[in-house]
């Protein structure tokens, strides 16, 4: 039997066999296996073909990681990488120098911990989440994970309730490690980060968190297909955790309803949307019950769910009415946001026959998307380009070509 080493030597000088032959052992069309490794049907073709060959370090990591290559088995360059980000200027985020010394004092002595520090620490934690709604997710996720062993090192000097306040703080930072492993497809990472999020939530007695954690790991089943479990994992949000926020209740309503759309359950998809709705609608009257991490959760941010669920349900005019008004509404600075639903928006219109529409929507978001959105938007505008493709459209060849540029 061959070692592992030769078979990533291999699998490094020939991906056209490595495709064709999961191909063939999985019973895919080159459509569906493109789906699954983040490329369009033309480009599975021309590398099982050898007219093309697969030197792009990111393309390469994509198949890997499509096909479930474990990184064992991977030559070192396929390997998947961190980038150490040794600092980030984000206006206003510094502590002045009396806090400054007080965080640096406190970590490495038995100095007790106080409140101003904490407060700073919050401060940097939702500056952080809004600068990724611009940079996204990769530049901060070294940055995070310094903060976070900040975090934790000061729970041996808190004492009361300001322990208390540590351990939640440490939820939210995990929480948003999680989010951010989600948001680059690292689904083992990311359940991780969840599942320590919510047991410190539940440690501090904080119900919002610890029900977020529950619909943020429902929203994973639901970008991996799987409606039965985003079903159960948002019901679980709502009646675990008793006494939370509205929008909290909100965002698992709808979370819910968006499993229900995958799965073809239009009437369930609509109660819940509705229900959630009332919810959002209720908690946009007291903003300031509601936690700092649903800050970009308003009427706005509903209207492009339901465009997400109408998606699913193949009303594909529903869907791009809701995913246009939603995308106008979308402040510029939500860039990552913007990429994704921008994409689907063109998956929408290219669905709908709207071919040159569904082309123009796409090629504004092909930039964005390579640089802040893989995969999940890159993804799905590979998605618009296939069915383009399937529809005979000549701008199928044309979105191919604006992706290719940036591969």
């Amino acid at each position: 039997m061959d070692n592992p080493l030769g078979q990533a030597n291999r699998l490094e000088k020939d991906w056209g066999q490595a495709l064709r032959t999961f191909r063939k052992l999985t019973d895919l069309s080159q459509t569906k296996l493109g789906e699954l490794v983040g490329l369009v049907r033309p480009d599975v073709s021309d590398i099982e073909r050898g007219r093309r060959r697969v030197t792009s370090l990111e393309v390469r990591q994509r198949i890997a990681t499509g096909l479930g290559i474990p990184p064992s088995l991977r030559s070192p360059r396929e390997r998947p990488t961190t980038t150490p980000v040794p600092a980030l200027a984000v206006a206003g985020a510094g502590p002045d120098e009396d806090l400054l010394a007080r965080v640096t004092s406190v970590v490495g002595t038995t100095h007790r911990v106080d409140a101003p520090t904490l407060d700073w620490l919050d401060r940097l934690l939702a500056e952080h989440r809004r600068a990724e709604d611009v940079i996204g997710s990769r530049p901060l996720v070294e940055v995070m994970r310094r903060q976070l062993n900040t975090v934790v090192d000061l729970y041996a000097a808190a004492r009361g309730p300001l322990a208390d306040r540590v351990v939640r703080l440490a939820s939210e930072h995990a929480q948003f490690l999680a989010w951010m492993a989600q948001d680059q497809g690292q689904t083992a990472a990311a359940l991780a980060w969840y599942d320590r999020s919510h047991e410190w939530a539940l440690e501090a007695g904080d119900l919002n968190m610890a029900a977020t954690t529950l619909s943020m790991k429902a929203h994973m089943a639901w970008s991996g297909g799987r409606g039965t479990r985003c079903v159960r994992l948002a019901e679980a949000a709502r009646w675990s955790a008793p006494g939370t926020s509205l929008g909290v209740q909100g965002m698992a309503a709808q979370m819910a309803a968006r499993g229900h759309a995958l799965g073809g359950n239009a009437d369930d998809a609509e109660r819940l949307l509705d229900e959630a709705q009332n919810l959002i609608g209720r908690a946009a009257e007291r903003p300031e019950d509601e936690p700092p991490w649903m800050y970009f959760y308003g009427e706005d941010w509903f209207t492009l769910q339901r465009g997400m669920a109408a998606l699913h349900l193949r009303n594909w005019q529903t869907a791009i009415d809701h995913l246009t008004t939603g995308l106008n509404a979308l402040p510029e600075e939500y860039r990552r946001d913007r990429t994704w639903y921008r994409s689907c928006l063109a998956h929408a219109l290219a669905a709908a026959g709207e071919a040159p529409q569904a082309l123009s929507v796409a090629v504004t978001a092909v930039p964005d998307a390579s640089a802040i959105g893989r995969p999940h938007s890159w993804n799905e505008l590979h998605t618009t380009a296939a069915v383009l493709l399937r529809h005979g459209a000549n701008e199928g060849h044309q979105l191919v070509a604006a992706l290719r540029e940036h591969d």
